[in-house]
């Protein structure tokens, strides 16, 4: 029996239920430094967020959230940890959604206090459940005993999974269920485990991510993997890529990976890995073809190719592409030959042609 997809609204951006995947991350401004702040969360709204989250470490972060909502077009998500009153003044201030571990924020009143503001102003909550702060004792009952296992292969997907129910039962039994879910760790099978879990059993949305992943670099992979495998499997309503980096870095990462999957618009470069067959420098070739590609903001896709053999055969799909030979290339559409250029003017005319079809 299929299980009811819960929705929630974060400001005017859906999740679960249907509603697309939306891209998120997080400020690492001060956020009580309002221009720092706001000018960050519109940098990442440029290049495709569609949530941001900031940290609410104290009472100016809360305060500040009112000026900063004022500049910004996309909804904002207080992280709150500890102290209940950070989210009752986050809340109050115009924050779209609180982000909260209830195991962590104080006992039972506090829980309540925030659910009361969240219910009145009709801002939901995120629990957040990371496989380093479940409670040890979750951890004994639900986890293999650890005999020389990394501490990831101590944490069962069964411990992830009741930790966050947990939580859901505190915001529960305060008659709140506005509730989306993440449970995350920087092990990527647990991750995609617990998810799973998590998408079998409850109906709630589900954030995605996998969590201190790194550096860019393998940070992105670990997170295209985690996040790629749960959403190529259906499963999961928001996504944000956790990278010691940029937050910008993050943004373009988590929008890939939904174009890449067919869950976002945008353009789409086929290039095929160079070989000894190859007569020309490909490399700079497909680099500028995704530059260009990335000015131009259209739905489309782009093939460039290093020889006859990956041709425009195997680039039918392509929308428009160009396959390299000695010193000069040709021109196609939809896998038909149109055209024949220089080397060195190869990308001119791509585009060109590209422009013309407009």
């Amino acid at each position: 029996m299929s299980m009811t997809r819960k929705q929630i609204l974060v400001g005017d951006v859906p999740i679960g239920g249907g509603a697309p995947v939306s891209v998120q991350s997080m400020t690492n401004t001060k956020t009580s430094d309002v221009s720092a702040t706001v000018a960050q969360i519109n940098s990442l709204a440029g290049l495709g967020c569609d949530i941001v989250r900031v940290a609410v470490p104290d009472m100016a972060s809360a305060d500040a959230i009112g000026e900063i909502k004022k500049h910004i077009s996309i909804p904002l998500v207080a992280d709150i940890h500890f102290d209940h009153k950070l989210a009752i003044r986050a809340a109050q201030a115009g924050a779209d959604k609180i982000r909260i571990n209830p195991g962590n924020i104080g006992d039972s009143s506090g829980v309540r206090a925030i659910a009361d503001v969240c219910s009145k102003k009709g801002i939901p909550i995120r629990i957040g459940v990371n496989s380093g702060s479940i409670d040890r004792k979750l951890v004994a009952k639900r986890s293999p005993p650890l005999h020389g296992a990394s501490a990831h292969e101590h944490i069962s997907p069964e411990a992830m999974y009741e930790s966050a129910l947990e939580h859901v039962r505190l915001l529960n039994d305060c008659d709140f269920d506005d509730i989306c879910i993440s449970v995350k760790s920087s092990s990527v099978p647990l991750t995609i485990a617990s998810c799973k879990l998590l998408y079998e059993r409850t109906g709630y949305p589900l954030h995605l991510g996998v969590t201190e992943t790194g550096t860019e670099y393998m940070g992105i992979i670990k997170s295209s993997i985690g996040i790629g495998a749960l959403l190529s499997g259906g499963i999961g309503d928001t996504i944000r890529v956790s990278l010691t980096a940029p937050p910008e870095c993050e943004v373009t990462a988590g929008v890939a990976i939904l174009r890449a999957l067919g869950l976002r618009a945008g353009y789409d470069l086929i290039s095929c890995p160079t070989c000894g067959r190859c007569d020309v420098d490909l490399i700079p070739i497909a680099t500028e073809v995704e530059r260009r590609l990335e000015d131009l903001g259209r739905d489309i896709t782009v093939a460039v190719m290093g020889c006859a053999v990956n041709g425009p055969g195997e680039a039918s799909r392509a929308d428009f592409g160009v396959a390299c030979g000695n010193g000069t290339g040709v021109l196609f559409r939809k896998g038909e030959i149109v055209g024949k250029a220089p080397a060195d003017r190869l990308v001119d005319e791509l585009f060109n042609m590209i422009t013309v079809s407009n």
